[in-house]
Protein backbone atom coordinates (compact mmCIF):
# COMPACT_ATOMS: atom_id res chain seq x y z
CA UNK A 1 0.00 0.00 0.00
CA UNK A 2 1.17 3.21 -0.86
CA UNK A 3 1.83 6.00 1.76
CA UNK A 4 -0.55 8.90 2.51
CA UNK A 5 0.06 12.63 1.07
CA UNK A 6 -1.51 15.48 2.66
CA UNK A 7 -3.65 15.67 -0.39
CA UNK A 8 -4.84 12.16 1.05
CA UNK A 9 -5.80 13.69 4.40
CA UNK A 10 -7.38 16.79 3.15
CA UNK A 11 -9.89 14.29 0.94
CA UNK A 12 -10.70 12.28 4.13
CA UNK A 13 -11.58 15.79 5.86
CA UNK A 14 -13.77 16.45 2.48
CA UNK A 15 -16.01 13.30 2.59
CA UNK A 16 -16.11 13.44 6.74
CA UNK A 17 -13.61 10.45 7.02
CA UNK A 18 -11.78 12.60 9.43
CA UNK A 19 -12.64 16.02 11.61
CA UNK A 20 -10.57 19.06 11.12
CA UNK A 21 -8.85 18.54 14.86
CA UNK A 22 -8.00 14.67 14.22
CA UNK A 23 -6.65 15.34 10.38
CA UNK A 24 -4.43 18.31 12.49
CA UNK A 25 -3.19 15.76 14.85
CA UNK A 26 -2.66 13.23 12.20
CA UNK A 27 -0.29 15.32 9.78
CA UNK A 28 1.57 16.59 12.95
CA UNK A 29 2.67 13.15 13.71
CA UNK A 30 3.18 11.84 10.33
CA UNK A 31 4.99 15.37 9.65
CA UNK A 32 7.56 14.51 12.99
CA UNK A 33 8.53 11.21 12.25
CA UNK A 34 9.22 11.96 8.77
CA UNK A 35 11.11 15.24 9.64
CA UNK A 36 9.29 17.30 7.01
CA UNK A 37 9.49 20.26 9.52
CA UNK A 38 13.44 20.08 9.56
CA UNK A 39 13.37 20.38 5.84
CA UNK A 40 10.64 23.01 5.12
CA UNK A 41 9.63 20.81 1.74
CA UNK A 42 6.15 21.34 2.27
CA UNK A 43 5.70 25.52 0.69
CA UNK A 44 2.80 24.82 -0.98
CA UNK A 45 -0.43 27.44 -0.39
CA UNK A 46 -3.36 24.83 -1.38
CA UNK A 47 -5.61 26.39 -4.14
CA UNK A 48 -7.17 23.54 -6.79
CA UNK A 49 -9.54 25.46 -9.15
CA UNK A 50 -10.08 22.29 -11.16
CA UNK A 51 -9.06 18.33 -11.00
CA UNK A 52 -9.34 17.69 -15.09
CA UNK A 53 -11.04 18.84 -18.31
CA UNK A 54 -14.27 16.88 -17.68
CA UNK A 55 -14.62 19.50 -14.99
CA UNK A 56 -14.22 22.35 -17.59
CA UNK A 57 -16.81 20.48 -19.92
CA UNK A 58 -19.32 20.31 -16.96
CA UNK A 59 -19.05 23.87 -16.06
CA UNK A 60 -19.44 24.52 -19.70
CA UNK A 61 -22.73 22.58 -19.78
CA UNK A 62 -23.76 24.30 -16.39
CA UNK A 63 -23.36 27.64 -17.93
CA UNK A 64 -25.04 27.22 -21.01
CA UNK A 65 -27.99 25.58 -19.07
CA UNK A 66 -27.90 28.78 -16.67
CA UNK A 67 -27.95 31.14 -19.27
CA UNK A 68 -30.75 29.19 -21.05
CA UNK A 69 -32.68 29.82 -18.25
CA UNK A 70 -31.87 33.87 -17.94
CA UNK A 71 -32.51 33.96 -21.37
CA UNK A 72 -36.24 32.44 -20.94
CA UNK A 73 -36.62 34.74 -18.19
CA UNK A 74 -36.06 38.07 -20.82
CA UNK A 75 -38.40 36.29 -23.16
CA UNK A 76 -41.08 35.42 -20.97
CA UNK A 77 -40.39 38.22 -18.56
CA UNK A 78 -40.52 36.06 -15.89
CA UNK A 79 -39.28 37.81 -12.88
CA UNK A 80 -39.82 36.99 -9.72
CA UNK A 81 -40.24 33.37 -11.25
CA UNK A 82 -37.11 33.01 -13.31
CA UNK A 83 -34.66 34.08 -10.74
CA UNK A 84 -36.29 31.46 -8.14
CA UNK A 85 -36.09 28.71 -10.58
CA UNK A 86 -32.02 29.44 -11.01
CA UNK A 87 -32.14 29.34 -7.42
CA UNK A 88 -33.80 25.80 -7.17
CA UNK A 89 -31.52 24.47 -10.24
CA UNK A 90 -28.21 25.28 -8.87
CA UNK A 91 -28.95 24.38 -5.14
CA UNK A 92 -30.03 21.14 -6.45
CA UNK A 93 -26.91 20.84 -9.06
CA UNK A 94 -25.09 21.65 -6.11
CA UNK A 95 -26.51 18.50 -4.09
CA UNK A 96 -25.19 16.66 -6.57
CA UNK A 97 -21.92 18.25 -8.36
CA UNK A 98 -20.61 20.01 -5.01
CA UNK A 99 -21.50 17.55 -1.97
CA UNK A 100 -21.83 14.37 -4.23
CA UNK A 101 -19.42 14.36 -6.92
CA UNK A 102 -16.85 16.99 -4.96
CA UNK A 103 -15.98 18.69 -8.19
CA UNK A 104 -14.03 22.28 -7.75
CA UNK A 105 -15.20 24.21 -10.86
CA UNK A 106 -18.81 23.38 -11.31
CA UNK A 107 -19.20 24.02 -7.41
CA UNK A 108 -17.51 27.10 -7.80
CA UNK A 109 -20.04 27.97 -10.78
CA UNK A 110 -22.65 26.89 -9.43
CA UNK A 111 -22.36 29.36 -5.91
CA UNK A 112 -21.43 32.29 -8.17
CA UNK A 113 -24.91 31.17 -10.35
CA UNK A 114 -26.69 31.26 -7.12
CA UNK A 115 -25.39 34.43 -5.80
CA UNK A 116 -26.34 36.07 -9.06
CA UNK A 117 -29.97 34.63 -9.24
CA UNK A 118 -30.55 35.25 -5.37
CA UNK A 119 -29.50 38.92 -6.22
CA UNK A 120 -31.73 39.33 -9.58
CA UNK A 121 -34.94 37.95 -7.35
CA UNK A 122 -34.25 40.38 -4.73
CA UNK A 123 -34.30 42.76 -7.39
CA UNK A 124 -37.48 42.01 -9.19
CA UNK A 125 -39.34 41.97 -5.87
CA UNK A 126 -38.52 45.94 -6.30
CA UNK A 127 -40.49 45.84 -9.27
CA UNK A 128 -39.04 46.46 -12.63
CA UNK A 129 -40.88 49.68 -12.71
CA UNK A 130 -39.17 50.90 -9.62
CA UNK A 131 -35.91 52.83 -10.21
CA UNK A 132 -33.01 51.36 -7.59
CA UNK A 133 -31.72 53.67 -4.84
CA UNK A 134 -28.88 52.87 -2.52
CA UNK A 135 -30.91 51.50 -0.02
CA UNK A 136 -32.61 49.33 -2.33
CA UNK A 137 -28.77 47.81 -3.44
CA UNK A 138 -27.95 47.43 0.32
CA UNK A 139 -31.10 45.37 1.34
CA UNK A 140 -30.50 42.71 -2.00
CA UNK A 141 -26.50 42.87 -0.31
CA UNK A 142 -27.35 42.06 2.97
CA UNK A 143 -29.75 39.38 1.74
CA UNK A 144 -27.50 37.98 -0.60
CA UNK A 145 -24.64 38.16 2.25
CA UNK A 146 -27.38 35.83 4.03
CA UNK A 147 -27.93 33.55 1.35
CA UNK A 148 -24.37 33.16 0.82
CA UNK A 149 -23.61 32.10 4.75
CA UNK A 150 -26.35 29.35 4.41
CA UNK A 151 -24.79 28.13 1.44
CA UNK A 152 -21.65 27.81 2.93
CA UNK A 153 -23.09 26.09 5.78
CA UNK A 154 -24.75 23.85 3.83
CA UNK A 155 -22.07 22.86 0.96
CA UNK A 156 -18.98 24.17 2.99
CA UNK A 157 -17.73 25.28 -0.09
CA UNK A 158 -14.77 28.03 0.55
CA UNK A 159 -15.18 29.80 -2.19
CA UNK A 160 -18.95 30.69 -1.48
CA UNK A 161 -17.17 33.09 1.04
CA UNK A 162 -15.65 35.01 -2.13
CA UNK A 163 -19.30 35.39 -3.01
CA UNK A 164 -20.06 36.73 0.28
CA UNK A 165 -17.46 39.23 0.52
CA UNK A 166 -18.32 40.43 -2.77
CA UNK A 167 -21.75 41.06 -1.94
CA UNK A 168 -20.27 42.56 1.22
CA UNK A 169 -17.98 44.93 -1.46
CA UNK A 170 -21.00 46.17 -2.77
CA UNK A 171 -22.95 47.08 0.45
CA UNK A 172 -20.18 48.98 1.55
CA UNK A 173 -19.83 50.75 -1.88
CA UNK A 174 -23.78 51.47 -1.32
CA UNK A 175 -23.47 52.99 2.15
CA UNK A 176 -20.56 55.09 0.82
CA UNK A 177 -23.04 56.26 -1.96
CA UNK A 178 -25.74 57.10 0.30
CA UNK A 179 -23.54 58.92 2.43
CA UNK A 180 -22.90 61.52 -0.63
CA UNK A 181 -19.58 59.67 -2.21
CA UNK A 182 -19.54 59.98 -6.09
CA UNK A 183 -17.86 57.98 -8.47
CA UNK A 184 -17.47 57.93 -12.58
CA UNK A 185 -15.41 54.81 -14.58
CA UNK A 186 -13.49 57.72 -15.84
CA UNK A 187 -12.26 58.11 -12.24
CA UNK A 188 -10.91 55.01 -12.12
CA UNK A 189 -8.89 53.75 -10.30
CA UNK A 190 -8.28 56.97 -8.53
CA UNK A 191 -12.18 57.13 -7.32
CA UNK A 192 -12.15 53.82 -5.82
CA UNK A 193 -8.84 53.89 -4.51
CA UNK A 194 -7.00 57.37 -3.64
CA UNK A 195 -8.02 58.58 0.00
CA UNK A 196 -6.32 61.95 -1.66
CA UNK A 197 -9.48 62.87 -3.59
CA UNK A 198 -11.79 62.77 -0.72
CA UNK A 199 -13.75 59.74 -1.98
CA UNK A 200 -16.08 58.27 -0.04
CA UNK A 201 -15.42 55.09 -2.14
CA UNK A 202 -11.88 54.91 -1.40
CA UNK A 203 -12.53 54.75 2.61
CA UNK A 204 -15.23 52.14 1.48
CA UNK A 205 -12.09 50.26 0.02
CA UNK A 206 -9.91 50.37 2.73
CA UNK A 207 -12.64 49.22 5.31
CA UNK A 208 -14.15 46.22 3.42
CA UNK A 209 -9.96 45.53 2.76
CA UNK A 210 -9.46 45.18 6.59
CA UNK A 211 -13.33 43.38 7.48
CA UNK A 212 -11.95 40.77 4.86
CA UNK A 213 -8.31 40.53 6.41
CA UNK A 214 -9.52 39.80 9.57
CA UNK A 215 -12.40 37.16 8.71
CA UNK A 216 -9.45 35.62 6.16
CA UNK A 217 -7.10 35.49 9.49
CA UNK A 218 -9.63 33.91 11.96
CA UNK A 219 -10.11 30.91 9.05
CA UNK A 220 -6.28 30.74 8.27
CA UNK A 221 -5.78 30.97 12.38
CA UNK A 222 -8.62 27.47 12.66
CA UNK A 223 -6.35 25.88 10.19
CA UNK A 224 -2.51 26.31 10.34
CA UNK A 225 -1.91 22.95 8.77
CA UNK A 226 -4.08 23.91 5.77
CA UNK A 227 -5.65 20.84 5.51
CA UNK A 228 -9.39 21.61 5.93
CA UNK A 229 -12.27 24.29 4.38
CA UNK A 230 -10.92 26.98 6.48
CA UNK A 231 -7.76 27.68 5.28
CA UNK A 232 -8.97 27.42 1.55
CA UNK A 233 -11.57 29.70 2.55
CA UNK A 234 -9.02 32.39 4.24
CA UNK A 235 -7.13 32.37 0.91
CA UNK A 236 -10.48 33.51 -1.01
CA UNK A 237 -10.98 36.09 1.85
CA UNK A 238 -7.65 37.26 1.14
CA UNK A 239 -7.65 37.54 -2.33
CA UNK A 240 -10.76 40.09 -1.70
CA UNK A 241 -8.46 41.98 0.91
CA UNK A 242 -5.02 42.18 -0.87
CA UNK A 243 -6.13 44.34 -3.73
CA UNK A 244 -8.63 46.56 -1.50
CA UNK A 245 -5.87 47.43 1.14
CA UNK A 246 -2.93 47.86 -1.00
CA UNK A 247 -4.30 49.71 -3.66
CA UNK A 248 -5.78 51.89 -1.63
CA UNK A 249 -2.98 52.97 0.84
CA UNK A 250 0.22 52.65 -1.95
CA UNK A 251 -2.11 54.42 -5.04
CA UNK A 252 -2.68 57.08 -2.58
CA UNK A 253 0.94 57.72 -1.14
CA UNK A 254 1.95 57.37 -4.87
CA UNK A 255 -0.29 60.13 -6.05
CA UNK A 256 0.58 62.23 -2.80
CA UNK A 257 4.18 62.86 -5.71
CA UNK A 258 7.47 63.85 -4.84
CA UNK A 259 10.23 61.69 -2.87
CA UNK A 260 8.36 61.38 0.58
CA UNK A 261 5.05 59.74 -1.44
CA UNK A 262 7.59 56.91 -2.96
CA UNK A 263 9.69 56.77 0.32
CA UNK A 264 6.24 56.11 1.77
CA UNK A 265 5.20 53.75 -0.88
CA UNK A 266 8.37 51.56 -0.44
CA UNK A 267 8.04 51.46 3.17
CA UNK A 268 4.63 50.45 2.60
CA UNK A 269 5.93 47.49 0.50
CA UNK A 270 8.11 46.46 2.37
CA UNK A 271 5.57 46.29 5.43
CA UNK A 272 3.62 44.01 2.98
CA UNK A 273 6.16 41.76 2.64
CA UNK A 274 6.24 41.27 5.98
CA UNK A 275 3.08 40.75 6.38
CA UNK A 276 2.67 38.07 3.89
CA UNK A 277 5.64 35.94 4.94
CA UNK A 278 4.23 36.23 8.76
CA UNK A 279 0.88 35.09 7.45
CA UNK A 280 2.14 32.78 4.87
CA UNK A 281 -0.08 34.19 1.93
CA UNK A 282 1.29 35.41 -1.25
CA UNK A 283 -1.64 37.61 -2.38
CA UNK A 284 -0.82 40.69 -0.91
CA UNK A 285 2.62 40.92 -2.57
CA UNK A 286 0.46 39.70 -5.72
CA UNK A 287 -1.09 43.10 -5.42
CA UNK A 288 1.55 44.57 -5.13
CA UNK A 289 3.69 43.93 -7.92
CA UNK A 290 2.61 47.38 -10.02
CA UNK A 291 3.38 49.28 -7.21
CA UNK A 292 6.96 47.65 -7.19
CA UNK A 293 7.17 48.19 -11.12
CA UNK A 294 6.63 52.26 -10.00
CA UNK A 295 9.15 51.97 -7.63
CA UNK A 296 11.95 50.23 -10.03
CA UNK A 297 12.47 52.99 -12.24
CA UNK A 298 12.40 55.57 -9.49
CA UNK A 299 14.99 54.40 -7.68
CA UNK A 300 17.30 53.20 -10.07
CA UNK A 301 16.74 56.08 -12.79
CA UNK A 302 20.19 55.51 -14.65
CA UNK A 303 19.09 52.00 -15.33
CA UNK A 304 15.18 52.36 -15.95
CA UNK A 305 15.09 55.23 -18.19
CA UNK A 306 14.82 55.33 -22.04
CA UNK A 307 13.94 52.76 -24.21
CA UNK A 308 15.62 49.70 -22.32
CA UNK A 309 13.65 51.06 -19.08
CA UNK A 310 10.64 49.12 -19.60
CA UNK A 311 13.09 45.59 -20.30
CA UNK A 312 15.26 46.60 -16.70
CA UNK A 313 12.05 47.25 -15.28
CA UNK A 314 10.60 43.39 -16.04
CA UNK A 315 14.00 42.06 -15.48
CA UNK A 316 14.77 43.39 -11.61
CA UNK A 317 11.13 42.55 -11.09
CA UNK A 318 11.12 39.10 -12.34
CA UNK A 319 14.27 38.28 -10.27
CA UNK A 320 12.89 39.57 -6.99
CA UNK A 321 9.46 37.53 -7.38
CA UNK A 322 11.22 34.56 -8.77
CA UNK A 323 13.98 34.90 -5.85
CA UNK A 324 10.70 35.06 -2.78
CA UNK A 325 8.28 32.29 -4.32
CA UNK A 326 11.45 30.16 -5.06
CA UNK A 327 13.16 30.78 -1.31
CA UNK A 328 9.62 31.99 -0.11
CA UNK A 329 10.02 29.01 3.00
CA UNK A 330 13.58 29.20 3.83
CA UNK A 331 12.80 33.13 3.82
CA UNK A 332 9.49 32.41 6.24
CA UNK A 333 11.35 30.70 8.67
CA UNK A 334 14.18 32.84 9.34
CA UNK A 335 12.11 35.85 9.85
CA UNK A 336 9.61 34.19 12.05
CA UNK A 337 12.39 33.15 14.38
CA UNK A 338 13.77 36.17 13.95
CA UNK A 339 10.19 37.91 15.30
CA UNK A 340 9.38 38.01 18.71
CA UNK A 341 6.40 36.44 20.06
CA UNK A 342 3.56 38.04 19.45
CA UNK A 343 -0.25 37.07 19.49
CA UNK A 344 -1.44 34.15 16.79
CA UNK A 345 1.91 33.85 15.98
CA UNK A 346 1.94 29.85 16.95
CA UNK A 347 -1.99 29.78 14.92
CA UNK A 348 -0.08 30.52 11.68
CA UNK A 349 1.27 28.08 9.62
CA UNK A 350 4.41 26.23 11.19
CA UNK A 351 7.89 27.08 10.78
CA UNK A 352 10.07 25.16 13.27
CA UNK A 353 9.66 21.68 14.02
CA UNK A 354 7.59 20.65 16.81
CA UNK A 355 5.27 23.94 16.42
CA UNK A 356 1.39 23.36 16.88
CA UNK A 357 1.31 19.84 18.90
Amino acid sequence: MSDFSKEDIRAAVAAGVLNEQQAVGLLTLAQERLGIRDHLIDEDEPFEFFKGFSEIFVTVGLWLLLSGVIGLGAVMKGGIGIGVLGMVLTWGFALYFTKNRRMNLPSMSLAAGFGMFLAGTVISIFGTNVDLTGLHVIIMAGVGMVGMLIYYRVFKLPFTMFVFGIFGLIMVYAIMGLRGAKFSIFDFPDGLFDLGNNSGFAIGSLIFGFAAFALGIWFDTKDPHRISRYSATGFWLHILAAPAIVNTIALTLVNSGGTKGYLLTALLLFVVTILSLVIDRRSFLTAGIGYFALLIPWMTPQYASGETGMVFTLLVLGVLITALGTWWVQIRSWLMRLLPDFPFKDRFPPYIRGQND
